[in-house]
């Protein structure tokens, strides 16, 4: 058995210095007792550090509630501040009122814009056929009972316009048309008013509507009548019914734009008498468009007034003819270039005869064979004496 120090000794030879562990322990009398030491239990200690790590994390935790639970035991609200918290609450829901109500209006002018439009939709295209067919009557009864005015002066009123035909029947209203006003910023409506009237305007129409029918139809006398130096008016119904005489009737071209109508009638006395003369005008200036008619009593009138066309009428010829007189299609001419056999003019148009003009028997075209065409063989004796 070994003696502690002994070991480093017997390593070396035996000349060797004792080893320095053996210096250390040479002083001791008895030699050192060594005890056994237990092992650590490692995984004792692995739960124990877990332990205290969730105790410090579980700590706090628990802690917390207990503090803002003594913390809200001690603030309590008081009177003020709950009466600001009433108020703040009332305010809040005035204001969510105040909101729905703003959206319910908001949705109900929506509705409303939406409805009156589609009923101006309907009111311009018509909503139903019933309401339709009951503005068209109610349109008709009061052109039926309405009398058109036409080349009036321009100095002409109310008053002498009623004088004119109260005699015939009651009057309902009364209507001037055709006002030019003396600016563009005027209206007409102003302008009738106050009698600014364009210094150009040397007439004017209107309007007069009867309470019956019949006292209508009597006014028509009145047509052709002076009213004025140098007026004679036109007085005619204004329903859509009224029917023109085109053969009593002529058209006029080439007419002067600044022309009046008594400068037409007088023209054409010479043929007959003239029932009514109509120079179509432009609504905003109320110069002549160039063209015009006039309507004579008898038929006769209107062969003589054909025999003033190219007449000159305040510097211009005229240009005189029935009414849908249409231009004759120019005729074609024999003496048109044919063209060559070879050709075929596929633009003409294939003629139709019909079966009375035809004389003879139809021809049955024959029928082509759609077998194939055999070849001819040459015999051998003819071939050779060809060769």
């Amino acid at each position: 058995e070994y003696v502690v120090g002994q070991v480093s000794g017997s390593l070396g030879a035996g000349a060797a210095p004792p080893a320095p562990l053996g210096r250390l322990f040479s002083g001791a009398a008895a030699p050192p007792v060594l005890l056994p030491v237990p092992a650590e239990n490692k995984k004792r200690k692995r739960a124990e550090e877990v332990e205290k790590v969730s105790e410090d994390r579980s700590a706090p935790v628990v802690q917390e509630p207990v503090v803002k639970a003594k913390k809200a035991r001690k603030k309590e609200p008081s009177k003020a501040e709950k009466k600001l918290a009433d108020r703040e609450n009332a305010l809040e829901q005035a204001d969510e009122e105040e909101n729905q109500k703003l959206f319910q209006n908001k949705t109900k002018q929506k509705k409303k814009a939406s409805q009156e439009i589609t009923k101006k939709v309907n009111s311009a295209t018509g909503t139903t056929a019933k309401q339709q067919n009951r503005k068209k009557v109610a349109d008709e009864a009061v052109d039926r009972r309405t009398v058109f005015v036409g080349n009036l002066p321009v100095t002409c009123t109310v008053q002498v316009l009623k004088s004119l035909f109260k005699k015939y029947g009651q009057i309902q209203s009364l209507r001037f048309r055709s006002l030019i006003p003396a600016e563009d910023t005027i209206s007409k409506k102003v302008a009738a008013i106050k009698h600014k009237m364009h210094p150009n305007a040397k007439f004017i129409n209107a309007y007069v509507v009867f309470k019956e029918e019949c006292d209508a139809q009597n006014a028509l006398k009145e047509n052709g009548t002076e009213i004025a130096t140098g007026f004679h008016i036109r007085v005619d119904m204004a329903s859509k019914t009224s029917s023109h005489d085109n053969k009593r009737s002529v058209f006029l071209g080439n007419l002067p734009y600044d022309i009046v109508d008594d400068a037409v009638r007088e023209h054409f006395l010479v043929c007959g008498e003239v029932v009514g003369v109509r120079v179509v005008r432009d609504s905003k200036t109320g110069l002549g468009k160039g063209f015009g008619y006039v309507l004579f009593e008898n038929t006769d009138a209107v062969h003589l007034a054909l025999k003033l066309n190219n007449s000159v009428l305040m510097g211009r010829k005229i240009r005189v003819q029935r009414i849908g007189q249409k231009k004759k299609a120019p005729q074609k001419t024999p003496d048109q270039p044919r063209a060559p056999k070879g050709r075929v003019d596929t633009t003409t148009k294939k003629k139709s005869y019909s079966n009375d003009s035809f004389v003879g028997e139809k021809a049955t075209p024959l029928k082509k064979s759609t077998k194939p065409k055999r070849l001819k063989t040459i015999p051998k004796n003819k071939a050779g004496k060809n060769k």
